[in-house]
């Protein structure tokens, strides 16, 4: 999984999942165009890596902040040739009949409008060159559904069935696009939860721990690269077992 000097783009590339899935790009031969809100976190991380990586502070729910991003990183470390859209939202745990109207959509314009606006932006150059690889991330909400939770659920439904439909319909032009499905990944937000409650939540793991982000990484890096060349349209597990679980 050598990327030789290809252009990868990763959205929410300043902590967690991103971030590390950017390093590992960047340490394997890749030019990585970093995405993030939180400037001062992005420009650390960026740093962090050195000259193979270039942040962009871009709210990915502004169409035109992400489409001026992504001119950006294309003008800086040429066309664009893999797209990881991986920002989300959790979207807040409420119950249906009260959840708020505008978390709704925020969280669908976020976790799914916006990858739609990544992979239309990018699209054309890939066409052109009639190659490019696209991997977006999903959630165990893409494949059941969870209780109090309708619009992350909704969205993470939706950005699979988005993927789906772009591997079809790029297919023929050598564009493969997939999505990553993370289980429990041990995160800073994941770090928060008390201890209690990590241990319950790992109990209910087949393989009795949670996955880390380098984890979750190597299989991002797979689906990237051209190791996976005659993969698209798959939804790619990395939990530990969980959705093939009736303990869930």
């Amino acid at each position: 999984m050598d990327f030789n000097g290809k252009h990868i783009v990763v959205t929410g590339a300043s902590s967690g999942i991103g971030l590390v899935s950017a390093q590992m790009f960047a340490a394997r031969g890749a030019r990585v165009s970093m995405l993030a809100r939180r400037r001062n976190v992005l420009d650390e991380a960026v740093s962090g890596i050195g000259a193979n990586a270039v942040g962009f502070a871009t709210d990915v729910g502004d169409k035109a902040q992400l489409e001026q991003a992504l001119d950006d990183a294309a003008a800086h470390f040429g066309p664009i040739e893999g797209l990881f859209a991986n920002a989300g939202l959790t979207g807040g745990f409420t119950p249906a009949v009260s959840f708020d109207p505008d978390v709704f959509e925020e969280t669908i314009r976020v976790n799914l409008t916006s990858v739609f606006w990544a992979i239309q932006k990018v699209l054309p150059a890939m066409i052109e060159a009639k190659k490019g690889a696209i991997l977006v991330t999903g959630s165990m909400g893409s494949k059941r559904g969870m209780a109090m939770n309708p619009a992350y659920v909704a969205s993470k439904h939706g950005v699979l069935g988005l993927a789906r439909a772009i591997a079809v319909e790029m297919a023929p032009h050598n564009i493969r696009c997939n999505c990553i499905i993370p289980g429990f990944i041990r995160t800073e937000a994941l770090d928060r939860i008390p201890p209690e409650q990590q241990g319950k939540i790992e109990a209910r793991i087949p393989q009795r721990r949670m996955g880390t982000s380098e984890e979750l990484a190597e299989v991002a890096a797979f689906l990237l690269s051209d190791a996976a060349s005659h993969v698209t349209g798959q939804d790619w597990a990395v939990d530990g077992g969980v959705l093939e679980s009736i303990e869930v």
